[in-house]
């Protein structure tokens, strides 16, 4: 049994619809030849290392196929260069290294130190939230220990106010000459 791996590009310009219908044509079209599809990998839009036909990005897909023998490449690879719809393809024969690489890489072997990374930083991150979090409860229990230690002292009652004096008017500061 022989295992292969076509990657093609369809182009962006398409509706999702019209990009899912042209990569299930080609599924199709490998079942139909007798091909036992092994994965099928949406990969998604991506960019392009350099234009092609004025299109900067592309919708990958990556085919991994088994078949007995290899008669069939050279109509399929002539049927994904007639549709205008593929940008570009490239269909690769894998040998038992190739094979075990994909198998690893769908199982998470391959990129597991991607997901490692990301799980540690999130639990320091966590670590940190709960830190500061525990930084805060403390400070607001100092606060009101703080304010529960203070001497509780009754208000002062109101002092007497001195009573106002009169405030001199032009008549009783005449009054006042006048008996001087």
């Amino acid at each position: 049994m022989r295992h292969y791996e076509v990657t093609f590009i369809i182009d962006p310009v398409l509706s999702d619809d019209e990009i899912k219908q042209t990569a299930q044509t080609y599924i199709d079209s490998l079942k139909e030849i007798g091909c036992d599809i092994v994965h099928i990998d949406e990969m998604g839009l991506r960019q392009l290392a350099y234009p092609i036909r004025k299109r900067t990005t592309g919708v990958y897909y990556c085919v991994e196929f088994s078949n007995a023998n290899g008669s069939f490449i050279n109509r399929f690879e002539l049927a994904l260069r007639r549709d205008e719809r593929i940008v570009r393809f490239l269909t690769v024969s894998l040998d038992k290294y190739g094979i075990k690489y994909n198998q690893d890489k769908r199982d998470g072997k391959i990129g597991q130190w991607k997901k490692e990374l990301e799980a540690q930083q999130a639990k320091e991150e966590a670590d940190a939230k709960k830190a500061e979090e525990a930084k805060a409860a403390a400070a607001k229990a100092k606060a009101e220990e703080a304010k529960a230690e203070e001497p509780k002292t009754e208000a002062p009652a109101e002092e007497a106010k001195p009573a106002e004096e009169p405030v001199a008017t032009t008549e009783t500061v005449e009054n006042n000459k006048d008996e001087n």
